[in-house]
């Protein structure tokens, strides 16, 4: 058995001056960052998804292009293949990352569950071959990414905790709206401050 942490979409574009910036974002990097290094053993794997979108197509109508977008199901253009605002935040620490997964791709996509490894793999194959049975989940944002990617590993039978402390959202009220539908989904809600320091220290 083996536990994994999940850093969702922590990239320029989802944080502050970016396309889609979360107020909060770069904070979530730098904290993530900072987490990883006090608990170096805390995680078998560590995986990274971002957004991966097209250039040159609208995304399966994720990407708003002859109307407003409206932030809802349509978005401003953002996180394009290959453009700075692609990339992980600066303060992120990449070096701690085992696996990089891309998501979209020329489709809709919020749950890191929708992404491949760049071999190709499925996250459920991924999980499967390393024996994962525990996920944590940290990023952006709390309401939309993070909440899909947490739901679906819930549903995939693995025991899921989110650290709202290292996650931001785009909005409070839908924040809170997300917490509970987690909370209700089964998924364990809590900040990584609250962890028992011999846990911490793992």
């Amino acid at each position: 058995m083996a536990k994994a942490l999940f850093i969702i979409d922590v990239q320029n574009d989802f944080t502050e001056g970016g396309a889609l910036g979360v107020a909060g974002g770069a904070a979530v990097a730098l904290g993530i960052s900072q987490y990883l290094a006090r608990n170096p053993e805390g995680y078998d794997v560590v995986i990274a998804s971002r957004d991966w979108h097209d250039a040159d197509n609208d995304n399966g109508g994720h990407f708003a292009t002859n109307e407003a977008p409206d932030f809802a199901t349509t978005w401003p253009v953002h996180c394009v293949a290959g453009t700075p605002g692609a990339e992980y935040h600066s303060a992120l620490d990449t070096n701690r990352i085992d696996v990089h997964v891309k998501k979209g791709q020329g489709k809709p996509a919020y749950s890191i569950y929708q992404g491949t490894t760049d071999d190709g793999e499925t996250v459920p194959q991924l999980l499967d071959r390393l024996d994962v049975t525990d996920i944590d989940v940290v990023g952006i944002a709390t309401d939309y990414c993070v909440r899909a990617s947490a739901l679906d590993a819930v549903s995939d039978q693995r025991q899921v905790r989110v650290l709202t402390d290292l996650t931001a959202a785009v909005a409070e009220a839908s924040r809170v709206a997300a917490v509970a539908e987690l909370a209700e989904a089964g998924v364990d809600v809590q900040e990584s401050v609250s962890l028992p320091q011999t846990e911490a220290d793992a």
